[in-house]
């Protein structure tokens, strides 16, 4: 993909290259037009300098009967030559044309310029002449003149188009960059972008309205699920002493004490999904502070700790290679905590008995990452495009979970600058980084 300012650039450029190869192929014909032209008007002001000078001084300088009524004049290069001969003509010349002059044993092709006048009632034949090579050669000179003034004003004309197609659209690049940074439409920055583009500031005002809707419907949303969760959580609790106390009475039937058991497990996993709910909501609200700051090499040692007996119970290894720490600041440990512990807890329910679960920190692009990885399943390129949205189960044959861990791991990462990235492999397993913020 390309930049506009950088299509834009490379359109003006290629506009003025095609103007250039049009120019070049005419080039030749147009320099060789203007200098003709322009060596004809020499030409016609050397004759009239010739006449001037002879009504001036008169004829006899240049014919005497000694020189057989003919004078010439040649230049040291021979590439210029005037001659004055006393011709019998019965009507007047005056014509410029291409002839060949023999020159002290050497053809040389010359542009002549054939001019008749009478003087004391003779008549004579002025010519004066230029060679061929020499125009040529001026020729070549103000080809290669020209193309270098072209080439130079193509350079000139490409950096001024790339600074003010990079200066007009300096507000697109603000627009998309307030849309690159935000991760909340409450945190959007509403102030308008200076332009003077018109379609620009539509954009801007258009994208601003966009997110105050969205940002409305988002608390709308929130306050709606804050609320039925809330409104969950007390006729739960009421079920829930009901049916404890009917499990504390002696006369129960085994078979109704066996069911009420049932419900209470089920009962206590609505209320960890209400609980769940409520901590997303929480979260995405801002409610929870960042005043923490503490070690990621203890918080990862705790939660393996907490997950052994359930790895060594699966008979899977759980390696802590976390031996870079990072002491993150202006944090929440709580939701750190919950965040490193869902994945892992994650990668230890779907990795097979026999397989490994491996925990490492490394820094990469001066970045500190906390890398999960798991010799599981695998993961669908569509399991992977689903894998944070909510009541979405990684396995949906294993029969548990709400699908919401992950979730739950997402917003706090979000929460926290982290950015999230999952790699996976059918039958080769999954791996999780998590890559902290470098002002961390």
């Amino acid at each position: 993909m390309i930049r506009l300012k950088i299509k834009l650039s490379l359109f003006n450029l290629l506009s003025k290259l095609a103007f250039t190869a049009l120019f070049l192929v005419f080039m030749p014909y147009f320099i060789q037009r203007i200098n003709l032209r322009q060596v004809d008007e020499e030409l016609i002001e050397k004759r009239e300098q010739v006449i001037s000078l002879i009504e001036k001084i008169g004829i006899e300088p240049f014919i005497t009967s000694d020189s057989t009524f003919t004078f010439g004049s040649y230049n040291i290069l021979k590439d210029e030559f005037i001659s004055l001969e006393r011709v019998d003509l019965k009507e007047d010349v005056n014509y410029i044309e291409v002839t060949k002059r023999l020159i002290e044993g050497e053809t040389i092709d010359y542009r002549v310029l054939n001019y008749s006048l009478q003087i004391d009632g003779e008549m004579y034949l002025l010519e004066v002449g230029k060679s061929l090579a020499s125009i040529m050669q001026t020729g070549e000179n103000t080809k290669k003149v020209m193309l270098v003034f072209l080439i130079f004003i193509i350079a000139i004309t490409f950096l001024v188009d790339f600074q003010y197609t990079r200066r007009t659209l300096r507000p697109l690049d603000k627009i998309t960059g307030k849309l690159r940074l935000v991760s909340d439409p409450s945190i959007f920055d509403k102030r308008p972008v200076k332009t003077t583009t018109t379609d620009f500031k539509k954009l801007d005002t258009v994208l601003i309205e966009l997110m105050e809707h969205i940002d409305k419907l988002f608390r709308k949303e929130k306050e709606i699920t804050v609320n039925i969760s809330h409104e969950l959580l007390t006729p739960i609790s009421v079920l829930r002493s009901k049916l404890e106390n009917i499990l504390l009475r002696n006369e129960v039937d085994p078979e109704i004490a066996a069911k009420v058991e049932e419900s209470l497990k089920t009962l206590h996993r609505l209320q960890s999904l209400v609980n769940s709910l409520l901590l997303i909501a929480r979260i995405e609200s801002r409610q929870y502070l960042r005043e923490d700051s503490f070690s990621l090499k203890e918080v990862v040692k705790d939660i393996c700790e907490e997950l052994q007996p359930i790895a060594e119970d699966s008979e899977i290894r759980l390696i802590n290679n976390v031996d870079i720490d990072l002491f993150f600041r202006e944090a929440n440990r709580s939701l750190i905590f919950s965040m490193l512990y869902n994945v892992v807890n994650n990668a230890v329910k779907h990795t097979s008995s026999g397989g490994e679960v491996n925990v490492k920190s490394i820094f990469q692009d001066k970045n500190y990452s906390i890398i999960v990885r798991d010799s599981g399943k695998g993961l669908s390129s569509d399991q992977i495009n689903n894998l944070f949205s909510r009541f979405r189960m990684r396995d949906k044959s294993s029969g548990d979970g709400t699908g919401i861990g992950l979730a739950i791991a997402k917003t706090i990462a979000d929460f926290h600058d982290i950015e999230v990235s999952v790699t996976s492999e059918i039958q080769k397993g999954t791996t999780f980084s998590f890559i902290f913020p470098k002002n961390s």
